[in-house]
């Protein structure tokens, strides 16, 4: 597909609430976690998210769609923060209608940089999507946007494999110290 895009964005001031009280995301496509009020709401560094098979703002490849076999596409990022303690990520669909989470995986170690595809980092742990499976729950919307997006945390999540999205979400809204995000529009 190409060279890396890279994306980088920082946080809007208005927010909304999408799968949790707590997981609070911009449903414009440019958002952050946490459950801040816009006074409290800390400046969150910028995170650089690119990945070899997809590029910020073009359509998503079947493959990693619920019509490939392929399973998660590989995703690289820089910029993590030194005082960073663990990294997650979170695959979303971005609609008006509240989209679905498609991956969660968390409790990363922050030196490792990278997911290859069809594969979790070793020691990180894998959480609830929107429709109960535990790992990648492939985008099948093919008019939706689906949004690739990495955290990095001020400490582990420390949740089980399998814990419930809503909890795996709001621990993660908790400690965010950092974020960027790779959109993808639509299904290929």
């Amino acid at each position: 597909m190409g060279q890396p895009n890279t994306s980088t964005r920082r946080p809007r001031q208005a927010v909304g609430t999408a799968l949790a009280a707590a997981f609070v995301v911009v449903s414009s496509g440019c958002g952050m976690v946490g459950n801040y009020t816009s006074a409290a709401r800390p400046q969150l560094e910028p995170i650089s998210v690119s990945s070899p098979r997809l590029r910020d703002g073009a359509l998503l490849p079947s493959d990693y769609s619920c019509e490939g076999s392929v399973g998660n596409p590989p995703l690289r990022w820089s910029g993590v923060p030194g005082s960073t303690k663990s990294v997650a990520i979170v695959v979303d669909g971005n609609s008006r209608t509240g989209g679905e989470v498609n991956w969660v995986v968390f409790d990363i170690d922050p030196r490792t940089n990278e997911v290859a595809e069809s594969s979790v980092p070793v020691g990180a742990v894998e959480g609830r999507t929107t429709s109960g499976k535990v790992g990648y729950a492939p985008p099948c919307r093919p008019r939706e946007n689906y949004r690739f997006t990495v955290y990095a945390l001020d400490a582990k999540v420390d949740l089980a494999k399998g814990a419930s999205l809503d909890r795996t979400l709001k621990s993660i809204a908790e400690k965010t110290i950092a974020w960027g995000r790779l959109d993808t529009t639509h299904i290929q």
